[in-house]
């Protein structure tokens, strides 16, 4: 067989790109494809760290149990049988207000009796009934404010702080919570428009679902990576420190060479972050691409102490802007999943700098260390130094969903559709989390396997965790 026919060549070995080819392999294991990637190692953003007893992550920490596809993954690779779960039912959050932790339960009806905000500020949250959409793109601050008034906003800013590391003043709600704003656009009011959802469910005798867990492995998040590279490798079909010199189109195919080697495609599957695939398409196929769009990085302090410093129960805090804090918050990572810190030890991850300090990211890693404990220890029981400390600089940013993005995500589909066999997906396009890259991964699989460019995926309505 000549290995430089392909059905589906895919550039970028992360979740994104490993759920096409997973899905591809599964339908039919006779579909020729290769994956490739400039790094040497597969996962992208993905990696896991085991030092001295201790289990970090460099990177995401774990994903809900709550979407389909991400679940049909497991069950087909086994991985269904490995994996640990936290349940958010079981492990309540943290939000830091007025230099104390307050803990924000799970449940609506439990979040609307906890003392989180005013008598006047809940009644002012009813009055998002009579409230009209907000015309135009907001932001996410805006929104906010407009519909259920101030009170919410340093909680919001929580939320949003763990999700995107961002700042909710420049990220735009119809880009990051697309069902969202369809439901409150389509019943006039975001409450109205659940209540609806929730009498639809019933009446369908939609099964109800529980709380989700956060999902991970016993060493860590790259076991999902090693799973799904397993195949590609006993097939030769992954190849890494691959550099893409260029490619275009030859015919009804694809040319692309790869580190001097021309390979033909069918399908040509650009499973990257938006700005390094805006890179590659602007350097191979269009001369005008739409701009970059904006990153937030952040490092992660690792901290062990022995069991005479205490973490509360919990899966860890986010701290909002107004308070003025070095961490955005921590990860109690030893309280979540078994076998992250040796016997009669604790360990948690401290997240420092996101889109609005991207200043500290540039502190030593002395310095770094200092600055965090002199924070945490102000909120956390943490008795004596830690027997263990560890900065980790993960390699890439995390894209932030501002102004331009619906325009961004109109221009790939316009390109879609006029490059026949052409797919961008990946970090930062429809989402950033693993669920979002599993889900969008099948989505491209089943178009490959169709022939067609996709259906455009109508927006669902997420639930909002801490």
């Amino acid at each position: 067989m000549d290995d430089s026919r392909l059905d589906t060549l895919i550039i970028g070995s992360g979740i994104s790109g490993l759920t096409v080819a997973h899905k591809l392999m599964t339908a039919d294991p006779q579909h020729r494809l290769l994956v490739v990637d400039k790094g040497e190692r597969a996962g992208g953003a993905i990696r896991s760290l085991s030092e001295d007893g201790y289990l970090a992550e460099i990177g995401p920490h774990g994903f809900l149990d709550n979407c389909e596809e991400s679940r049909q993954i497991l069950a087909e690779t086994g991985l269904d049988k490995e994996c640990v779960r936290a349940s958010l039912k079981e492990f309540v959050r943290y939000v830091c207000i007025g230099g104390a932790l307050k803990m924000i339960p799970q449940s609506p009806p439990k979040i609307i009796a906890a003392p989180l905000i005013s008598p006047a500020a809940k009644l002012r949250v009813l009055g998002e009934l009579f409230k009209s959409p907000l015309e135009g793109e907001p932001t996410v601050a805006q929104w906010a404010q407009y519909r259920f008034g101030k009170a919410l906003l340093p909680y919001v800013d929580a939320v949003f702080t763990g999700t995107y590391a961002g700042d909710f003043e420049k990220l735009i709600i119809d880009a990051v919570m697309p069902g969202v704003r369809k439901l409150e656009k389509e019943h006039g009011s975001l409450i109205k428009g659940l209540i609806g959802k929730l009498r639809a469910a019933k009446k369908s005798g939609t099964p109800k679902r529980g709380m989700p867990a956060m999902t991970s492995f016993p060493n860590g998040l790259t076991r999902l990576v090693e799973r799904l590279s397993e195949p590609l490798e006993t097939s030769n079909a992954l190849l890494l420190g691959a550099t893409v010199d260029s490619f275009g189109r030859e015919g009804d195919s694809w040319s692309v060479v790869i580190n001097g080697k021309s390979y033909l495609t069918k399908n040509l599957c650009l499973a990257l972050p938006v700005n390094s695939c805006l890179e590659l398409i602007g350097a191979n196929l269009a001369d005008t691409v739409p701009p970059r769009i904006p990153e937030a990085r952040i490092l992660s302090i690792g901290f062990g102490f022995t069991a005479e410093s205490s973490l509360p129960p919990g899966f860890g805090y986010l701290a909002p802007e107004q308070e003025d804090r070095f961490c955005l918050g921590a990860l109690f990572s030893s309280n979540m999943f078994p076998g992250r810190a040796p016997e009669g030890h604790i360990f948690f991850e401290a997240l420092i700098g996101g889109r609005r300090h991207p200043e500290r990211l540039e502190l030593d890693d002395e310095t770094l260390v200092k600055n965090s404990l002199g924070d945490l220890r102000k909120l956390l029981d943490l008795n004596g130094d830690p027997v263990y400390s560890r900065v980790l600089r993960p390699d890439g940013g995390i894209p932030q969903l501002e102004s331009g993005h619906l325009q961004l995500l109109d221009w790939r589909e316009e390109l879609a559709t006029r490059e026949r066999g052409l797919y961008l997906h990946g970090f930062g396009w429809e989402g950033i989390g693993l669920n979002d890259m599993m889900k969008s991964g099948c989505r491209v699989a089943e178009a490959i396997i169709q022939g067609n460019s996709g259906d455009k995926e109508s927006p669902e309505v997420k639930p909002v965790y801490f």
